[in-house]
């Protein structure tokens, strides 16, 4: 894959997405000294990224004469709303896979788009499931990061980003299966290849880290416990691993500094953001310690979709009280 599929995905999806805003916080980068430049895909259709992907899988079957009679997808919540608003979109029925435990919001807004949504006890149980139902004739599965045009699609995002941003550091993106920085680091490599991309992903979910020190796929032993739920992949996949050992870093973050940043940069850009994308703030952060010189970062905010219950977590205690200059 290069910069020319990406600009086909982008192409394709035309009208069927928005080309989100980029926001920044004057504040912020006067705290920091650098300037932070947010994508904020939480303003995308069905209030994340993978609206591109989806739409894109979807667009490109239809363009090939590949229209399936069904399409399938698993996921814990985005990808689904993303597949089924898709599907929709292209009027072809759908049914998604999910675990018990995906965000309430994320399962009832899926079921909205019109999709059958079958409800399993595990992520394993689920992939299981959705397996067996792509073997039926006629069905399609759009997985949620380890297929080229769900990757093309999700570049996209940056693809706009730098089209209209000069001069770009570093790109900074939230990791679960890798699909977001794989098309965000093909999509850089080819409009700015001095800029940097690097991969964020939570502590408590740290597969593809594990993955990377290691030089193979590693997958997580259970379910992880992180408030970052669009982070919560057992594993990456084939796909995505090989654009992920090209990023130029990659960081872990503790759950502290997700639910710090979640409540902070909803504070400053003033609207809903996913403690999976807040946390690419604390690399950030800690990237730009490492700088002798005034820096200009690109995050992407892969989200904004967030349940009664994780807000509830994330703001049991105010940090706002807490400058982002001085929280360690």
């Amino acid at each position: 894959m290069n910069l020319h599929d990406i600009v086909k995905a982008r192409n394709r999806i035309e009208g069927h997405v928005r080309e989100t805003p980029i926001l920044t916080s004057s504040l912020l980068n006067q705290w920091l000294g650098h300037e932070i430049f947010f994508k904020a895909e939480n303003f995308q259709k069905i209030g994340a990224f993978k609206a591109r992907g989806a739409c894109n899988t979807v667009a490109w079957l239809k363009e090939n004469g590949k229209v399936p009679s069904r399409i399938v997808a698993n996921s814990s919540g985005n990808h689904a709303q993303a597949v089924a608003y898709a599907a929709h979109s292209f009027g072809i029925p759908v049914t998604i896979f999910m675990p018990e435990y995906s965000s309430k919001v994320k399962i009832q807004a899926t079921k909205s788009y019109g999709a059958e949504v079958v409800l399993s006890s595990t992520r394993d149980i689920t992939d299981q499931k959705v397996q067996e139902a792509a073997a039926e004739k006629g069905v399609y599965w759009i997985p949620p990061f380890n297929h080229e045009q769900v990757i093309c699609g999700q570049g996209t995002a940056v693809y706009e980003s730098l089209t209209h941003l000069d001069n770009i550091d570093a790109v900074f993106a939230p990791c679960g299966g890798g699909g977001l920085l794989s098309g965000s680091l093909i999509a850089t490599r080819g409009l700015s290849p001095k800029t940097k991309v690097i991969g964020v992903e939570p502590l408590n979910a740290n597969d593809a880290a594990e993955s990377l020190r290691k030089g193979s796929i590693q997958r997580l032993s259970a379910p992880p416990d992180t408030l970052a739920d669009g982070a919560m992949t057992m594993t990456v996949g084939d796909i995505t691993f090989e654009y992920l050992k090209q990023l130029d870093d990659f960081y872990e973050i503790e759950e502290k500094y997700i639910i710090y940043w979640t409540q902070w940069l909803t504070h400053l850009l003033k609207c809903r953001i996913e403690p999976t994308c807040a946390m690419s703030m604390e690399a950030i952060k800690r990237w730009l310690g490492t700088m002798e010189s005034k820096q200009r970062v690109l995050m992407v905010i892969s989200g904004g979709n967030m349940d009664q219950a994780t807000t509830q977590k994330i703001w049991e205690r105010d940090w706002l009280e807490v400058l982002p200059i001085h929280f360690e």
